[in-house]
């Protein structure tokens, strides 16, 4: 079987990265789009390549009159430049020194951005920086609705479960401490580099995508723990219970369930750790670590500490929402089933009752 860091296509990547400091593959695509008709003027056209070639990170500019490398001409056009022209729009090839996910490549579409455009145009700036650039943005606009959704929806649902304001807001806490833990551990592993010799990958930056489906997965498979931890300590509330027999009983009762839950899926999605992708890495890796810390750290240590210092105020709601609580909560209903009715004692034959027994001797 064929080692991950013996592939054909590993290989040539680690060279690219270590030999070649002009990184094709992320190249950023510049167009510049002629407000009027007819193609832009020539010396234009060289002033904006040979300013993009000045800026921080650039290997050299590539454009229908040639290639451009600090300011200097390089290269003069030959027959290939012609497909940066067409329609009489101009495609300038931008090819970066550092990886398109870097850092620095961020700052570079940032910085091409901000150039002013030729006289009479419009420059758009695309390509896998570009992307990486765009993507973060969408996320990072649509992130704050996105948590406040997901917050609301918990709370409301968690309330209307357990009749509390407090029990909400310690899972959503704990199982964002759980998420944060997982983001960590997969920086530490993934991007710093550290157990890559085990795994078998090369470090670097964290997909933009991972994040978010590490958040998705961790708080989904936290918050169902959550509710089984709780739906057993509730019930043994309800009966009368005091808070800390409540709290031991419903742990006692669901402990075993939620770590053999938790074993099974963690073995799962481990096994994503021997796929020779890093992104299926990452998702295995992460999602495992997430499962564990939940079942282990905070559902038998850190749930179990908050409730009992916490004490009675635990199950604490303010008037009106306790009767909304009672109003619309969810509840656990014991169908009463009906005893069995025992059949009345059979009549009695009068003349046998009034017959003595006569004892034998």
């Amino acid at each position: 079987m064929l080692r991950p860091g013996a592939a054909a296509s590993r290989t040539v990547g680690d060279a690219l990265r270590e030999r070649f400091p002009a990184d094709l593959s992320g190249s950023m695509e510049v167009v510049v789009q002629q407000d009027g008709r007819g193609a832009l003027d020539p010396a234009a056209l060289s002033a904006y390549a040979n300013t993009l070639s000045r800026l921080p990170d650039v290997a050299r500019v590539d454009y229908a009159l040639g290639t451009v490398v600090r300011g200097s001409r390089t290269a003069p056009p030959n027959a290939t430049s012609v497909r940066f022209r067409a329609a009489g729009d101009d495609l300038l090839q931008v090819v970066p020194a550092v990886d398109y996910a870097s850092t620095q490549a961020r700052a570079l579409v940032h910085a091409t951005r901000a150039l002013p455009a030729p006289s009479g145009s419009t420059v758009l700036v695309g390509g896998a920086p570009a992307v990486l650039v765009d993507g973060r943005s969408a996320i990072g606009d649509r992130l704050p609705l996105a948590l406040g959704l997901i917050v609301l929806a918990t709370f409301v649902l968690l309330f209307l479960f357990t009749g509390s304001v407090l029990l909400p807001v310690k899972a959503i806490l704990l199982n964002g401490l759980c998420t944060c833990a997982v983001f960590g551990a997969a920086v530490w592993i993934f991007s710093d580099g550290h157990l890559s010799g085990l795994l078998d990958f090369t470090p670097g930056p964290l997909d933009t995508s991972m994040p978010v489906l590490l958040f998705c997965i961790a708080f989904g498979l936290s918050m169902d723990y959550e509710v089984f931890l709780l739906s057993r300590i509730k019930e043994v509330r309800d009966t009368g219970a005091s808070n800390v027999e409540a709290v031991a009983t419903g742990l006692a009762r669901v402990g075993r369930i939620v770590s053999t839950a938790a074993a099974l899926l963690a073995v799962t999605f481990v096994a994503f750790a021997t796929s020779s992708v890093r992104f299926i890495q990452m998702f295995g890796v992460g999602t495992a670590l997430a499962i564990v810390l939940d079942a282990t750290l905070i559902r038998g240590v850190l749930v179990p500490a908050f409730m009992r210092v916490a004490g009675g105020a635990n199950w604490w709601a303010p008037g009106p929402l306790r009767a909304l609580h009672r109003r619309f909560g969810l509840h656990e209903h014991v169908e009463d089933v009906p005893q069995p009715v025992a059949p009345p004692p059979a009549p009695r034959d009068s003349a046998t009752a009034d017959t003595p027994v006569r004892s034998s001797d």
